[in-house]
Order: structure tokens, then sequence, then C-alpha cells
């Protein structure tokens, strides 16, 4: 009898701990902690989009990017984050950007209507993201745009 009152309060410890451990989660209803974590990986400012929606602009590695947020319900709450760069060149080739998407994992490349080179990439947010991911999700876009970079760069 001793031995289960045991490992029942045991359990209970570890339940305890677990709760408390646990993090918050990043939903889109508060762009400050999405800017927060972009300020980690270079400058970072909170605006608002023509229609009203949360908007970040930043640079990484001197390269500006900015981060629309989607899915908002009246301007709030939003669940979808895209993260754009874009890179004004004067002979945006359709076939390099092909080349790119075909070997690239993460993110997606085009030429817009203006000839530039773009490259972007959509985050869920739905039922929330632990903040340890979306600081990764940063790594991974910061990865992204160093090699979107290099690529405008020599195509």
């Amino acid at each position: 009898m001793m031995r289960k009152a045991g490992a029942a309060l045991a359990m209970a410890a570890m339940l305890a701990s677990g709760s408390a451990g646990a993090q918050s989660l990043i939903d889109g209803s508060v762009p400050d902690e999405v800017m927060n974590l972009a300020r980690g990986f270079g400058s970072a400012t909170l605006e608002t989009d023509p229609v009203g929606d949360p908007l970040i602009s930043g640079r990484i590695d001197g390269n500006a990017y900015r981060i629309y947020f989607y899915g908002c319900q009246a301007n709030a709450n939003c669940d979808t984050l895209l993260f754009e760069g874009v890179w004004d060149v004067d002979d945006a080739s359709l076939n390099a950007v092909n080349d790119f998407n075909k070997n690239a994992i993460f993110g997606r490349a085009y030429v817009d209507e203006e000839g530039d080179y773009v490259i972007e990439m959509t985050v869920n947010l739905a039922h929330g993201v632990a903040r340890a991911n979306l600081d990764d999700t940063f790594v991974v876009w910061s990865d992204l745009m160093r090699e979107f970079a290099q690529f405008a760069a020599d195509n």
C-alpha cells in the first residue's frame, strides 16, 4: 500500500513540475512577442499594414525583410505569418529561381511583376507554437535570407 502511495505522490510531483515548466505559446495575438524574437537576429520595428494588420519590418545582415500577419480578426489575433524579402535586380532569371526552388526545403522564390527576386516563407501560428519553435523559425529564415541574398547577387 505504501509503495502505491509513494508512486502516486511521485507521479503527482512530476505532473505538477511539468505544468510549472510548460512554455507559453506564441499565437499571433501579441505581435510584440514576434518582434522581440526578430530583434534577436537584427533590427525590427512593429508597424501596421494598409488594412490595419500588424507588420514587422526588419533587417538581417543588412538585407531588408517584412513579416506580414494574416488570418487576423479585427486586426488582431492573427494565425499566420508571411516572411518576405525582396531583391531589386536588373535581370531576374525565372530559370534560376526555378532551380533555387527545386533545391530549397524552406521558402519559395519567384520573380514578381516588377522583375524583382522575392523569397517568402509562411508560418502557421494557429493554436500557438512554442517560443523555441518560433526562434528556430527565425534561424531558418535568417539562413534562407543569407542564401537568397547570395543567389540574387549571383543571378
